[in-house]
């Protein structure tokens, strides 16, 4: 077994144990607490906000149709799990695929301030994620790796392959998608923690890209045992000439988009790139940077290196979700997506829209956004219902996974009720009723937001599979991010708003279920409502204006 001194003095541990304590004191140290907040900046360095768009100078371009308007897809087609004939792969419908899950939503103004909004949500607009196409040669795409480019709906040819090895890797059958982070770009605003924010935005890409490639007639899934090295590599990550220094991308993730039984051969990509001619190198995104060493500490120890094939899950058949109060279309739903800022506190939900809600949180065979995954839930919600008509407002938890009941009943307070509610098929349990709109605003930070909602809720994560595989700690924030686009769009679909938070006191949450232990922890925050428009921002559409 590898070891290393962690002291210099002589007493040698297992990698695995130090990589343990990496993530737990990072876990520790990244929370907030009501009187303590996580390190973070003691104030914003306006002058070296990063640039929220990477862009590869001297790299060939290849712009993109805006096309997506001619995507008939209906939303509740996609979360019933009914899907389109598969497209074939070219130019156009690669585009729809970036333009509906990476792309400019819109822009906004007030006054002479001009941002960006894009269809995957991010903790502070800040959009630390960025995306990559491998592909082979399609009508009207060279075959290689490429850059997506939201701001301007390019392609960014980074590497050119005349391999046939290449292609062959693909047999024929699909893309891939490579999912990268900058952490610089959150830790900027929001120091320590930043790192979780990055999981969490990764999460909203995979979910994003898998409801865009759904809508086009194709399935997804989540390479899960490619390791970290093997995804730098294939995104020329590793090319250190490249990027400056203080604005590394790191790996996260890498998706296949097409036939789920017949994945690419990554080996094959590998030794093809060996001959590949790399292009452009990326802007410098600040003039000043700030180091947290505690981020670099928790992406080492949660590296992953190449594992199994997972075993694939067994789906029980599950009715269809109930129909949304509006009959929206994909492309429509995927761009007017947005994080409300307020909730009006009267907004209401009937308990037949909510729970329609929750039954898209439940995996089913094939459905978008958890065709992705191939292993069993680890998350769970904890709700907080206050404004939900036929239903006693309270405390619920819906148990995602039939096997997390006993594990999650033992970790609780013994008080609890876990009374059956809601339809047969759904498995919601409440466990106390009671007004919880003082609680939900002071475990959110003390934001009015989670008290004026029809409904808050925490995600709750089986954490021990992180104490004994350090990677998974990243897999369950991108579950986490997953569900919360999930949300966003059934509270679109249902006339209402959602978004994010992720400014919780960790600790509150744990203290009100009664958890004492590292077995389960709550990682993300959400609430949907109402929202309150603010008449002073100005909108654009999202290809017509530039700053």
């Amino acid at each position: 077994m590898d070891a290393f001194d962690v002291s210099n003095k002589g007493v040698w541990y297992p990698l695995n144990l130090l990589a343990d304590a990496h993530l737990l004191e990072y876990h520790e140290r990244s929370k907030h607490r009501v009187n303590c907040y996580a390190p973070g900046p003691m104030g914003l360095d306006w002058a070296t906000q990063p640039d929220p768009f990477r862009v590869f100078h001297s790299a060939p371009r290849m712009g993109l149709p805006l096309a997506a308007d001619t995507l008939a897809t209906r939303y509740n087609e996609l979360r019933r799990g009914v899907l389109p004939p598969a497209q074939k792969f070219d130019i156009s419908t690669l585009a729809i695929l970036f333009e509906l899950s990476l792309g400019l939503s819109a822009w906004k103004s007030y006054g002479a301030q001009r941002w960006a909004l894009r269809c995957n949500p991010s903790s502070g607009n800040l959009h630390p994620t960025e995306g990559y196409l491998l592909c082979p040669a399609l009508s009207g795409v060279s075959g290689g790796v490429h850059h997506y480019l939201s701001r301007d709906h390019v392609l960014e040819h980074r590497a050119a392959i005349d391999d046939p090895q290449w292609d062959e890797a693909f047999r024929g059958s699909g893309v891939l998608v490579g999912i990268t982070s900058i952490h610089w770009r959150e830790a900027w605003k929001y120091g320590m923690r930043a790192w979780r924010y990055c999981q969490h935005d990764c999460g909203h890409v995979i979910a994003a890209l898998s409801y865009a490639a759904a809508a086009l007639g194709w399935q997804t899934r989540l390479m899960e045992a490619a390791g970290d090295d093997v995804v730098t590599n294939l995104l020329g990550l590793n090319r250190d000439e490249d990027f400056c220094v203080d604005e590394a991308e790191v790996a996260d993730a890498l998706l296949w988009i097409g036939d789920p039984e017949r994945l690419p051969d990554l080996e094959r990509m590998r030794t093809a790139l060996n001959q590949a001619t790399w292009h452009g190198s990326a802007n410098p995104l600040s003039p000043g940077h700030v180091t947290w060493p505690d981020i670099d500490s928790i992406q080492r120890a949660t590296y992953k290196s190449c594992t199994r094939e997972p075993t694939p899950r067994h789906l029980e058949p599950r009715p269809l979700p109930g129909l949304p109060a509006l009959d929206l279309s994909f492309a429509r739903i995927a761009r007017q997506r947005r994080s409300a800022v307020n909730f009006d506190a009267k907004a209401r939900i009937t308990d037949a829209a909510f729970f329609s809600m929750l039954a898209c949180l439940l995996a089913r065979s094939d459905t978008p956004p958890w065709n992705a995954l191939t292993s069993l839930a680890e998350v769970h919600p904890v709700l907080l219902v206050h404004r939900v008509d036929g239903l006693e407002p309270g405390l619920y938890v819906l148990v995602r996974d039939p096997g997390a009941l006993p594990p999650l009943r033992q970790s609780m307070r013994p008080e609890w009720l876990w009374r059956k509610t809601g339809p047969d098929y759904l498995p919601l349990y409440l466990l106390l009723p009671y007004d919880l709109r003082g609680a939900a605003k002071l475990i959110c930070c003390h934001q009015d937001i989670a008290a004026d909602s029809c409904f808050a809720l925490g995600m709750l994560a089986r954490f021990e599979i992180a104490l004994k595989q350090p990677w998974r700690y990243r897999h369950l924030f991108w579950e986490c991010g997953i569900l919360g686009q999930a949300l966003y769009l059934e509270a679109e679909a249902a006339g209402l708003s959602a978004t994010g938070i992720g400014c919780f006191f960790d600790d509150e949450m744990h203290g009100l279920l009664g958890v004492q232990n590292h077995n389960w922890q709550s990682l993300y925050h959400f609430t949907i409502g109402g929202a309150v428009a603010d008449p002073r921002l100005s909108a654009f559409p999202p290809y017509e204006v530039q700053p």
